[in-house]
């Protein structure tokens, strides 16, 4: 169903720009929208700013890195769900459905278990998201099959349950007073340990990724197609399903290498922003993107201010993203073509 492509795209905008202003002023230390302007504008034309210091350090140093990462990992996951579900033609496909989750899991509890740095287990978080779509690609590519994405699908499941299961066993053999909170609050998913210096690798793979994805958008539709008619169109579908799968898992697994595990987030938004804009793939990545990026900050803003300790992302994902997708349910039939 075709529908206008200027208000969905207006209210995304609004949606991130709610998102961007709510999680710059609400907090333990307020910010007003005026206060809020005047920083931004004293940091932007050199100006000293006419609020306090610490209101000006809370804006840029404690609040701006952690607004810009869930902008970023909330539009990166959203952009990766939405290409997933139209490259397996299935409404139920999130981002780490061939594995790049349980993969960078792995690798970021490997890294806590072995005592790494921030940036070693970050590091290996990613690693471990690419190499686990790697090995589903490559054993997917080798079982022959007349339905080759069907096979995918299958492969990640059953790879994304084994390297489940090695997080098990390393969290089974960690130290029960340091290591196993720290993993465990790592696969709860949080921005709290947010800084500059992590922004610079987060938003070069999601950059990269996401512009790919952007590039293949017309390509994207065909994708959507069966595999027999994809191909009858002059497509090579095999080659282009590698550029998708690879520009998506780019994208995921430096997301959650930087986040931990947050769900969710690419499963719910690309129903909305398919609801608002239509399946068309050039209207539908931006428009995700553009809602991933307002709705992470609001849950975001949430889990930071709801509670005197802060809580998780990823059960706040869980909690708000249930009941809203069940609502989504009821309208799949009418968003979905």
């Amino acid at each position: 169903m075709s529908r206008p492509f200027l208000p969905g795209l207006v209210a995304a905008f609004a949606a991130l720009a709610l998102g961007l202003i709510v999680a710059f002023t609400v907090g333990r230390y307020p910010v007003s929208v005026a206060e809020l302007i005047d920083v931004l504008a004293a940091r932007i034309t050199g100006r000293p700013a006419s609020v306090p210091a610490a209101m000006e350090n809370v804006v840029l140093l404690v609040r701006g890195p952690r607004v810009l990462a869930a902008t970023l990992v909330g539009a990166a996951l959203a952009v990766a769900g939405t290409a997933f579900q139209g490259l397996f033609r299935n409404p139920l496909v999130s981002p780490d459905i061939l594995g790049a989750s349980s993969g960078a899991a792995l690798g970021a509890v490997l890294g806590i278990y072995f005592s790494f740095g921030v940036i070693g287990i970050e590091g290996l978080a990613f690693v471990g998201g690419l190499v686990a779509v790697a090995a589903v690609y490559v054993i997917g590519s080798l079982l022959q099959s007349r339905d080759p994405v069907l096979v995918l699908v299958l492969t990640g499941v059953v790879v994304g349950a084994l390297l489940g299961a090695g997080v098990g066993l390393v969290k089974y053999l960690a130290d029960p007073y340091n290591q196993l909170p720290a993993m465990t609050f790592w696969l709860l998913g949080s921005l709290a340990a947010t800084t500059l210096a992590d922004l610079l690798p987060l938003a070069v793979p999601v950059v990269i990724g996401s512009a790919i994805l952007l590039a293949l958008r017309w390509r994207l539709n065909v994708m959507a197609l069966p595999e027999e008619e994809a191909r009858a169109l002059g497509v090579a579908t095999g080659k282009l399903r590698i550029a998708i799968v690879v520009a998506a898992t780019l994208v995921t697994s430096a997301s959650v290498a930087m986040s931990g595990i947050i769900g969710w987030v690419g499963l719910v938004v690309p129903h909305l922003a398919r609801a608002l804009v239509g399946p068309d793939f050039p209207r539908l990545i931006p428009t995700a993107a553009l809602l991933g990026g307002g709705y992470l900050l609001l849950i975001d803003t949430l889990a930071r201010t709801a509670a005197p300790v802060e809580i998780p992302l990823g059960i706040l994902t869980a909690i708000i993203g249930t009941p809203f997708f069940i609502w989504l349910l009821a309208g799949m039939q009418r968003t979905w073509s």
